[in-house]
């Protein structure tokens, strides 16, 4: 298993995190196939439906035999029982969007990467004072790009990851790596309902392709 650390550089060297939920366990398993193959290596499966632990240990099991250098972080994880039931699921790292002190007790007890959702100063300095160095920004849409060039000076050593508000959008994506951000998290703008009801799982390996490929493109023009 990687570090808090190679977990966090795979996150920003990748430069986007997928982020999806479907109660299918069969369509979960062709879009994390989709996203390999355009070159994902890290991947947010969301815990937002009855199925989603079942789906999430048939995905671990699919990358343990398949996809070995794919790593599982799960999000929407908003209490410390279901942080318990994916760490013991093989969660690779979690995502929540909002903090929970129960959530820090568990992961810092089994020394598993948290990562919180904060939205205001107040919640970014509570998540520094007890250690974090990454946060997921969220709501992005309702703050936006502003919002992280306003307080990146203030939290110079945090790491920001919005999502919500993001899109395959070059402007939109060039606009908040020049405020600061070292990755974005992208759900229904990359893996839309209409594509995963289609089953056009090329469509999404070639959306998350251009994704990479544009983040790398703005990543040396910031």
């Amino acid at each position: 298993m990687l570090s808090h650390t190679e977990i966090k550089d795979l996150i920003e060297q990748q430069g986007i995190l997928p982020l999806f939920f479907n109660e299918d366990a069969a369509i979960s398993i062709d879009i994390v196939k989709a996203l390999y193959a355009a070159g994902i290596r890290i991947i947010e499966y969301t815990n937002r439906g009855e199925t989603a632990l079942a789906n999430f240990k048939q995905l671990k099991e699919e990358c343990a035999i398949n996809h070995k250098d794919m790593y599982l972080g799960i999000g929407t994880i908003k209490t410390a029982d279901a942080a318990n039931a994916f760490i013991n699921a093989g969660a690779d790292f979690l995502i929540s969007p909002a903090w929970n002190n129960e959530i820090l007790a568990v992961c810092n007890e089994k020394n598993y990467l948290w990562i919180p959702g904060c939205m205001t100063p107040t919640e970014i300095a509570h998540a520094e004072l007890k250690g974090i160095t990454m946060v997921k920004i969220f709501p992005g849409n309702v703050l936006g790009p502003t919002y992280i060039s306003a307080i990146k000076e203030v939290f110079p050593a945090m790491k920001f990851m919005p999502t919500g508000g993001v899109s395959l959008d070059k402007n939109n994506l060039a606009g908040w790596f020049k405020a600061g951000v070292v990755a974005v998290g992208m759900g229904s703008k990359l893996i839309s309902k209409e594509l995963i009801a289609n089953k056009d799982y090329t469509m999404i390996e070639a959306l998350a392709k251009e994704a990479l490929e544009m983040v790398k493109t703005i990543k040396t023009e910031v």
